[in-house]
């Protein structure tokens, strides 16, 4: 079997001749122009951007990007004005490009102009992690979607959305299941379980994403107060790039730990209803609901599959409630720290993140999930998870030795 993986390849274009950097310019002045003006005039329907982009010089690539774009501006992303330094974008048909060995710059890119004959080529510097991919374009393997040209700084830079397909990893004989939890006290959990036990588990702390979280409410709040809604554009970007950034570095890591394992398949919750069933009270959900967990999973997931690992997705009922060796349910102590209210447990407390994601792992089996035995629950899916849900009672560890807390804080 296979899926379809996207990505977006990024280079920078060689540094053009004078005639040909005028050229650039002129074209992103005059697309953002006729962003502007759609922009403004409300309108909100591809008919309606396509009455005033048409008398623009554009190719019809950029302005059918227009069309795409505008009517997302104002439905999907609520923007309330924009910036001016938007990339002028340009759909798959007027993508082109050539290679040859011969040229300092192996791959050209062919930069599309208003009028016939009036395209003009100018050479790529590509990320050598991603020359397959290019290769891919060339050779038909690799599907464009919308590409993208911006200034930065000196260079200008080339942004190309692709798809192509990849090998569904398949779940090997004998797995390394490896459990993921996501928090706000710490991003990100992970946890494998070797002969049911955890072993060497993965903490990233989240106090740099819980930090700008905060600092984003407080200043966007202050900047809206203000009615500065130029200013309430700029700093949001600011902060979704950073906190894209955090995500990213992330999930490599993520991957980068399971693939430390023999065999791993990668187990994570299935948080697809998440916002909708919060009710801790109106600061910690404007919290939870400010931190997109489904864009951590997503991006694992991503990396995972282009690095041959199978995912697992499991319901995420009592996960940090049920103790991961006997499947009892206890309690959190607190924040960090996970008691087994089982006299007849090895465990008695324990690092409660890791406890979650060892809860994870430990959900696949081959006959469905296992969640914690408690006769007077029904622990049917009450919230329209996909995840199917079997009751039975997990059998207890026979490893004789306590396990604190301490073992893992280390």
């Amino acid at each position: 079997m296979t899926a379809t993986a996207t990505k977006t390849l990024e280079s920078t274009l060689a540094p053009p001749t004078t005639g040909k950097e005028q050229r650039l310019r002129r074209t992103v002045a005059t697309y953002r122009r006729a962003l502007s003006d759609a922009f403004e005039s409300g309108a909100d329907t591809q008919t309606a951007v396509n009455d005033v982009v048409t008398p623009y010089t554009l190719t019809s690539y950029a302005k059918d990007a227009l069309k795409n774009y505008v009517p997302k501006l104002r439905r999907t992303y609520n923007t309330s004005d924009l910036k001016d330094d938007h990339p002028i974008r340009f759909t798959n048909r007027g993508f082109r490009i050539d290679h040859s060995v011969n040229r300092t710059h192996e791959f050209c890119w062919r930069v599309p102009q208003a009028g016939r004959g009036n395209a003009f080529w100018i050479p790529l510097r590509i990320n050598p992690e991603q020359e397959s991919l290019w290769f891919g374009l060339i050779d038909g393997d690799v599907t464009v979607g919308e590409f993208r040209l911006q200034e930065h700084r000196t260079n200008w830079v080339l942004h190309v959305t692709v798809e192509y397909e990849i090998a569904e990893p398949e779940t090997p004989d004998d797995p390394t299941y490896i459990g993921f939890d996501l928090g706000e006290s710490k991003l990100l959990t992970g946890c494998a379980l070797q002969r049911d036990t955890p072993t060497r588990p993965l903490i990233i702390d989240g106090k740099r994403a819980r930090a700008l979280r905060k600092e984003m409410f407080t200043t966007l709040k202050r900047l809206q107060e203000r009615d500065a809604d130029w200013r309430v554009d700029e700093r949001f970007d600011h902060y979704q790039n950073a906190l894209t950034d955090i995500v990213e570095k992330a999930s490599r890591e993520a991957v980068e730990y399971a693939e430390s394992f023999d065999d791993p398949v990668i187990v994570m919750e299935d948080l697809s209803y998440i916002r909708e069933n919060l009710d801790y009270g109106k600061y910690m959900n404007r919290r939870l609901h400010a931190w997109a967990f489904a864009r951590l999973t997503d991006r694992i997931g991503d990396k995972a599959l282009e690095a041959g690992i199978p995912v697992e997705i499991v319901n995420p009922r009592y996960t940090s409630q049920t103790c991961h060796a006997c499947g009892h349910i206890g309690r959190r102590g607190s924040q960090a720290e996970f008691k087994c209210t089982n006299v007849e447990c090895h465990v008695s407390t324990f690092q409660a993140d890791i406890n979650a994601a060892a809860n994870i792992a430990g959900r696949v089996d081959p006959w469905g999930e296992s969640v914690p035995w408690k006769p007077e629950r029904d622990d049917s899916p009450r919230n329209g998870s996909r995840c199917d849900t079997a009751t039975g009672h997990r059998t207890p560890s026979r490893q004789p030795r306590q396990t604190t807390l301490a073992a893992f804080e280390s």
